[in-house]
């Protein structure tokens, strides 16, 4: 993945990783190092915290968990790449897009996910996908990373 979002960046001079909360962030993280192993270069990377910009907020609870929002600079001009675990109906992502719209006026932004397991809801499709399945509403794709849950893993939740 981390090859993909140099060709699709064109190389490292205006590229940006910001990773969505949570996995997002450890993934966008690692992609960020293979690619400053390989080019020598720093790639700014951040975070996003979607959870206030959620179409869905009052399903939350009273008082959601807010967790950090990092941009590392000025937006303008540069090449954003969002970084998520798992897209499904792309509500995360139009969140995300609106996050960062008050953070400035990217020339272009790309999503990058691990695992796209389609059912969209709103049409939204990534440029760079780690593992396409095909899953049904009642399941669900669970990634785990070693930052957070001390392994690496993908599982495939069936419904009950």
């Amino acid at each position: 993945m981390a090859v993909e979002v140099l060709e699709l960046a064109h190389g490292t001079d205006d590229l940006i990783l910001i990773g969505i909360q949570r996995r997002g962030v450890e993934l966008a993280e690692r992609i960020a190092k293979l690619i400053e192993k390989e080019e020598g270069v720093l790639v700014p990377r951040g975070a996003l915290d979607i959870t206030l910009y959620r179409d869905d907020l009052e399903t939350v609870g009273p008082k959601p968990v807010i967790g950090e929002t990092r941009i590392p600079g000025d937006l303008s001009g540069k090449h954003v790449v969002i970084v998520d675990d798992v897209l499904y109906t792309g509500r995360t992502v139009r969140a995300a897009l609106d996050e960062l719209a008050d953070f400035g006026r990217p020339q272009r932004i790309s999503l990058c996910v691990l695992v796209d397991r389609g059912g969209r809801e709103l049409p939204i499709q990534p440029d760079i996908v780690g593992k396409q399945v095909k899953m049904n509403s009642g399941e669900r794709v669970d990634v785990l990373v070693e930052e957070l849950d001390g392994k690496d893993q993908v599982d495939l939740v069936k419904g009950t």
